[in-house]
């Protein structure tokens, strides 16, 4: 399975979606977690370095440390609508498996490029069909959250020195969504010259 879309979940107001397909079939696995986790998740996809280690990239740092790799997340039970995961470690040629909530599974395997898999029944009593999938977006933009009170200025009119100076402000504060903007706006600047 790979991760191919994060997106508000349509029911939940505060709750996201995150969105895993087959990589060799038509289906699609959504996944209910929380604002947090998708954040968390979607600054590993995005491969975004704070200034301090979160809670993520602070596992990862020890579970390198102590010479743990993780080897693969195998979302592996569906119980009452709630997702299971596992997470497969190697340590020394010994396989060590880890319960683990499936958001958090999540965001160590995009940490560690890590495989994700899951079963047949899973699928079955979960998956959809690709053309059922209407509201992802694309999972290489993180979630948005607007507030309707505040209007920001346009990032199009800041110098590349404000936007570099913002950039890191916004990863100091741990501002995730916006520094996704600016960096975004950056790449959009270096892509046209």
């Amino acid at each position: 399975m790979e991760i191919v879309a994060l997106s508000r979940s349509p029911s939940l107001s505060q709750n996201y979606a995150v969105v895993l397909a087959e990589q060799t079939g038509p289906r699609h696995l959504p996944i209910v977690i929380g604002k947090n986790e998708a954040e968390a998740i979607a600054a590993g996809i995005e491969r975004m370095v704070p200034n301090r280690p979160l809670t993520y990239d602070l596992f990862k740092n020890t579970l390198k440390t102590f010479n743990i790799h993780l080897k693969e997340v195998v979302i592996n039970n569906l119980l009452d609508g709630i997702f299971y995961a596992r997470l497969v470690c190697l340590k020394d040629g010994e396989l060590i498996e880890i319960d683990s909530r499936t958001s958090d599974a999540l965001a160590l395997a995009v940490r560690f490029d890590s495989p994700i898999f899951t079963y047949e029944f899973i699928l079955d009593a979960a998956g959809i069909v690709e053309e059922e999938q209407e509201e992802a977006q694309p999972a290489r933009k993180p979630p948005r959250q607007r507030s309707s009170g505040s209007r920001r200025r346009s990032l199009t009119s800041y110098s590349d020195e404000a936007l570099q100076r913002m950039l890191e402000e916004m990863l100091e504060s741990e501002d995730y969504e916006r520094a996704a903007e600016i960096r975004d706006e950056m790449q959009r600047r270096k892509d046209k010259s």
